[in-house]
């Protein structure tokens, strides 16, 4: 008998909807959860497994600090096809890094993929089913606005490259809705991981 694979749940959402705070919640309850963000700053930070390879591919973006987000950014943003090339250096290794969190985490019943372009970059390979957090837009609108160096061009740019949340809702298996009090949010989180591995 084959041993019991963990369940793989896919967390997504769009800029603003709460995902990081999603996420957090599901590691306070011992869910093993898979940061893709945090896994591209580990290849592109000092020391990068990467760095020699986006240096090559555009130089001058990468330094004893790691990658210079801004200056790769400025060589990609709006060329697509540079950003192709950046991603096809990319997304191999996180996908290698997702295998090994897998495999060290084979004893969980669910673990949790934290995949902020899981529907635009199509991240579903290996995932059983999708959770999206969403938010109102207005809620969106105020959180994103906040954050520093924001602007509404730039804001207007990042929505365009992303599905639209009602999209995402109607494509998702589960929805958690982070408009709420962060309290309401835990409980449905809490709910969720009660139903997939019994435990409160």
């Amino acid at each position: 008998m084959t041993a019991q694979k963990p369940f793989v749940l896919g967390l997504t959402g769009s800029i603003g909807m709460g995902k990081s705070a999603v996420a957090a919640m599901f590691h306070g309850l011992g869910v093993p959860v898979f940061d893709a963000d945090a896994a591209v700053h580990v290849l592109q930070g000092p020391s990068g497994a990467l760095l020699p390879e986006i240096e090559a591919e555009f130089p001058g973006t990468t330094g004893a600090q790691g990658v210079d987000r801004e200056k790769l950014g400025a060589q990609v943003f709006g060329d697509p096809a540079a950003l192709k090339r950046l991603e096809a250096i990319v997304h191999p290794a996180v996908a290698a890094m997702r295998r090994a969190f897998l495999s060290d985490n084979a004893a969980a019943t669910l673990v949790v993929f934290d995949i902020p372009l899981l529907f635009e970059k199509g991240g579903h390979s290996g995932i059983d089913a999708v959770l999206v957090v969403s938010a109102s837009a207005e809620a969106q609108r105020a959180r994103v606005l906040a954050r520093p160096g924001m602007t509404e061009e730039k804001f207007a740019q990042i929505l365009k490259l992303q599905v639209p949340d009602a999209d995402k809702r109607a494509r998702a298996d589960f929805v958690i809705d982070t408009g709420t009090s962060l309290a309401e949010t835990r409980h449905a989180v809490q709910r969720l991981v009660h139903q997939f591995t019994g435990k409160e």
